[in-house]
């Protein structure tokens, strides 16, 4: 008897270990790894207004808002959440949640008013400056994006990331921006979300500018995009890391994507989607042998053959592109929101435009057998995320991963229990990558500090974790639970599955 416990015990402990890489630990308590740091992020446009103030002049997405039907609800950028007049405020809600750092972008355009480093700006440049001050006096390390999808006009009336130009000009922006605060910041992001200003704006009418050009278009944005990054990166590396010591990166969307059945057709559509999705923007940066994915590369063309091209309609790296490009960054910026399930079986041959990415892609996507919430937006499929990190950890020797979004979408509402619940399943999941699974993870990043314009969703979709009252004339900031929640893990540095703190009305 004593024998057969022995060995019973022996295989429940092997049990137990390899079903940790499948299930989370939901129902313990779990304390936060030392060192990992928490924040909060929103972007420009999406918050800031003051959309003609000073010599700011106008975005693709102040072009864009003013196409009849693009924007769900009619609204706009244009005063959001009046953060350009209210910015103190914002400073004084991150402090409230006590978080180690804030991500936020920089306006080209409020920048740069033309678009080119020939004028620059000083109130442009003092807005951000007077942020970054606030933010440090605070305690709060400023984090930084160049580009968040506000490309000024003037540019995209030359073409934009279709340009390759755009290279040239997003180096001079750059610099304008590592001259003016890069003796105080010290994280810098490129881009953000290369896949969804390209594709959603080059080759579908989802986004700005509204270009339209699928399989086509985007793909030229795509290829651009990646060497205005890398000239923004060696230009910190070679000029300003010396004397500022600072760090710059890429920020991916890294949705995972998989196979709906473990059938090999099913299981190769889900590896293909990944390629596409994640793949065709962090491959040429953190793989060792850089460029394209090879199968992604092999699909492109052989679409573009079939449709009577004479070349491949992705534009081709070169040996000195793809080594210019790789190693461009230090660290993974990861983003990511849920998950897509790919079916081989159900795609068929013109059931999308030709060209264009999602015919490339080859199978149909969905959320298989999730559902949101009554009041959600976002699909809550938290092993993804682990699945995602894993996957970049597996495919690039583990680069340090900064989560810089993540967070849930719903239609409304200080009492935000599905929130909640979203961010306690993904940091369980994201506890087990790190704890469980080995990844470098240093950075979880709350989308987003407040609810702001949600792009095409208009003011319709709400992330924040505080409510604004966009019917009151200096845009009252309010506290949903899911804020006070967070304020409560980052400062106990536990993840408690029993914490659901009670509403209470603060007001910013």
């Amino acid at each position: 008897m004593g024998c057969l416990f022995k060995f019973l015990t022996a295989v429940f402990a092997v049990l137990c270990v390899t079903a940790g890489k499948e299930l989370s630990s939901r129902a313990a308590v779990r304390k936060l790894p030392e060192g990992l740091l928490f924040g909060a992020a929103t972007a420009s446009y999406q918050i800031e207004g003051g959309w003609n103030a000073s010599d700011k002049s106008p975005s693709i997405w102040d072009t864009f808002c003013e196409i009849p039907g693009k924007i769900k609800d009619g609204t706009s950028g244009r005063d959001a959440c009046k953060s350009y007049e209210y910015y103190q405020r914002d400073v004084e809600m991150l402090k409230f949640l006590g978080v180690d750092f804030y991500r936020f972008s920089v306006s080209w355009p409020r920048v740069l008013p033309s678009g080119f480093a020939d004028k620059v700006s000083q109130d442009g440049i003092e807005y951000y400056s007077r942020l970054v001050d606030e933010l440090l006096a605070n305690g709060i390390e400023p984090s930084v994006t160049l580009y968040h999808w506000d490309l000024p006009q003037s540019l995209q009336d030359l073409g934009g990331w279709a340009n390759p130009l755009i290279a040239d000009w997003f180096e001079d922006y750059a610099r304008v921006l590592y001259d003016a605060l890069g003796d105080r910041v010290k994280l810098w992001i490129t881009l953000n979300e290369p896949k969804q200003f390209a594709i959603y704006g080059y080759g579908k009418d989802v986004f700005a500018p509204d270009i339209n050009s699928p399989g086509v278009g985007d793909y030229m944005a795509v290829k651009n995009l990646l060497m205005a990054h890398a000239r923004a990166w060696h230009l910190y590396d070679k000029e300003y890391r010396p004397k500022q010591n600072g760090n710059c990166g890429i920020t991916i969307a890294s949705d995972f994507a998989e196979g709906i059945s473990d059938s090999p057709a099913d299981v190769e559509a889900g590896n293909l989607a990944l390629d596409f999705e994640i793949g065709f923007y962090s491959h040429p940066i953190f793989s060792t042998t850089g460029g394209f994915p090879e199968k992604l590369v092999k699909r492109v063309a052989e679409r573009s053959a079939a449709q009577g091209f004479p070349r491949s309609r992705l534009p081709e790296l070169t040996k000195d592109e793809i080594d210019f490009i790789r190693g461009t960054s230090d660290f993974y910026g990861f983003n990511h929101y849920s998950t897509r399930f790919y079916s081989a079986e159900d795609y068929k041959s013109g059931m999308f435009e030709e060209p264009s990415y999602d015919d490339d892609v080859g199978a149909v996507s969905g959320r298989g057998e999730y559902t949101t919430a009554p009041n959600g937006y976002t699909t809550k499929i938290p092993a993804g995320i682990r699945k995602a990190l894993n996957w970049i950890k597996d495919s690039y020797n583990s680069p340090e991963i900064m989560i810089f979004e993540n967070g849930y979408g719903d239609y409304g509402g200080v009492n935000d229990p599905d929130r909640i619940d979203y961010y306690k399943a993904y940091l369980d999941a994201i506890l087990d990558a790190i704890e469980v699974d080995g990844c470098n993870i240093s950075r979880y990043t709350a989308w987003s500090l407040m609810d702001n314009f949600e792009w095409a969703q208009g003011l319709s979709v709400k992330f924040g974790l505080f409510e604004v009252d966009y019917e009151a004339e200096k845009r009252t900031r309010t506290a949903k639970t899911s804020a006070l929640w967070y304020r409560n893990l980052i400062a106990s540095r536990t993840l408690d599955p029993a914490d659901n703190p009670k509403y209470e009305k603060i007001e910013f």
